[in-house]
This record gives structure tokens, sequence and C-alpha cells, in this order.
């Protein structure tokens, strides 16, 4: 989240207002990053771990170094203490990420002997400050993230980079795999528009030229009887579903079924009385084939 109220120069001090969870004092804080001014323009690519720089800062009372943090207070929701806490000790300010929160740590403070929980961001940093509460008192440290990770006093503040870490390279893995979508799970116009884009050839819907087939029923009929394997095989597929190839598949298949009887009993005829010429009616009155044998 960014910054949506006036920040104070003066850090805040004492417990009054310090939140507790069964005895653990709740402590917030930041990992602030940016990105490197010699890889500009990793702003719009893929991100790498090694474009972003991290800013530490030293400790009040020693020469450590460690993110910022602080007490989580009750008049206050947890973004809004973490970007006030980094404010006041590191003089930065910019985005909570709240949707990649990095995590709760337990651990127990060494100068006071109770136990802590933190509760660690990721912020964005879009102004550094040169003056902030707390200058007098800590230096900052901007570090490539090999460094950060080294130089870092506290474990579990190692911890919560190395979690900044593994989530920016999963969000990398992600975005290199390609999205698919099976034709199945889209609509007519999605298909058509995905094999059209894909495939130039293709055409929506293929036409049949009434130019290029104008043989009539009648000649179809003709034709079917001469090779009949090659008709049945044409026309009684499932897959027609044209008005002319059902009109023909329709005058086809009646052909067969009304007239095997009489071309059987040519054939027989044609067997038996050999010498003879026979006419065999077969196609109706406008249409006969006649059937000669010479002994």
């Amino acid at each position: 989240m960014a910054m949506t109220k006036t920040l104070s120069m003066i850090s805040r001090t004492g417990r009054d207002l310090q939140r507790y969870n069964d005895g653990c004092r709740q402590v917030v804080g930041c990992i602030p990053y940016r990105y490197r001014k010699t890889n500009q323009l990793s702003t719009v690519q893929r991100t790498q771990i090694d474009d972003l720089e991290f800013l530490l800062i030293s400790s009040q009372k020693s020469p450590r170094w460690m993110f910022p943090k602080g007490g989580w207070e009750t008049d206050e929701a947890l973004e809004d203490a973490a970007l006030r806490e980094t404010f006041e000790e590191s003089g930065v300010i910019g985005e909570v990420e709240v949707q990649e929160f990095l995590g709760t740590w337990s651990f127990k403070s060494k100068s006071q002997g109770t136990f802590h929980e933190g509760h660690m961001f990721p912020l964005l940093v879009t102004d550094e400050l040169d003056d902030w509460p707390e200058k007098t008192v800590r230096k900052r440290l901007w570090l490539k993230f090999s460094e950060a990770r080294e130089v870092c006093w506290h474990s579990w503040m190692k911890e919560a980079l190395d979690v900044f870490a593994s989530k920016l390279t999963k969000r990398n893995k992600e975005e290199e795999e390609p999205r698919t979508c099976a034709f199945d799970e889209l609509s007519y116009e999605q298909t058509i528009a995905a094999v059209s884009n894909s495939n130039p050839m293709f055409c929506e819907e293929p036409r049949i030229s009434n130019e290029a087939n104008d043989l009539n029923c009648e000649e179809l009929r003709i034709s079917l009887v001469a090779k009949p394997s090659v008709g049945k095989l044409m026309f009684n597929q499932e897959s027609r579903t044209k008005p002319l190839f059902n009109e023909i598949s329709n005058v086809a298949n009646s052909m067969f079924s009304e007239e095997a009887t009489m071309s059987t009993k040519a054939q027989k005829m044609f067997n038996e009385e050999l010498g003879n010429s026979h006419v065999t009616p077969m196609f109706g009155e406008g249409k006969r084939i006649s059937i000669a044998a010479f002994s």
C-alpha cells in the first residue's frame, strides 16, 4: 500500500500502545528494495534477484546491520505500522506490498530476554529522504542480495530475505510457462479465431461450388450403380451435415434398398441363359441397361 497520511518526524517511544499476543511483543518490519540503476529495463522485463538492491540500517547500540523494524501498536493497522517504522528508522517511503507478505517469525530478544513475533513485508522504495527521525543514530547501506544476506545480523531476517527471493523466482517461472487452453473449453467463435490465426489457409466454412457440382440426381443414380461400393462409402458416413450431402445420401440409400433385388435377379438371369439378350429395368422408365452375351 502507498503512504496515505503524513508521517511524523518524531519517532514513537514508550510501550503504552504496544500489542502483545500471549505475552509475545508484536513487531513489524520491512525489507526495503529498489531496482539497480545499472539495469533500468528490469522494471518492464522479468526481474531477477540480482537486479535489485536492498536497504539495511545499523543498530542504535552496535554496528550490526539489519532491516528496519519496530513495535506494532494498537492504534494502527499492521501495514501502517510497517510503513511508519521503516520511515522512522531508515528514512525511506514507498509501497508496502501486502499481497507479498513474507511471514511471521518468533524470536527472543537478547537485550530484553522476552519473546517477540516479527511480521515482515517487502517495501518497494519510491523516495529516499535526506532527513528522517533517527538519522543521527543510524546509518543506511544499499547492498545486492548476496551481500545483504551476508551482513544481516538476525537469522530470522535472513530467512525473510530468502522468502522474498523464493517468491520472485516462483513468479518468474509462472510467467515463463505458456498459457494454453483446450479447444473444447473455447466457444465456436474463439476456436475459429485461434485456428485462423495459426493457419492462414483455414477457412471458416468450406463451401462446395454449385458450378463444379452440377451432376443431377438421375445421373448420380447411374454412377452409383456402376460402382456401388464407392457410393456406400461416400454417403453412409456420419459426418455429412450440409443439405446437398443429405439430399444425395437419401437418394443413394433409397436406391440401394429398393433395387437390390432387381439387380440380383438380372445377374441370375445372365448366368443361367447365356446366348440370349435380356433387358432388365433398373431405374424406372427413363433409364435401362442392356446386358448382351454371345455364345
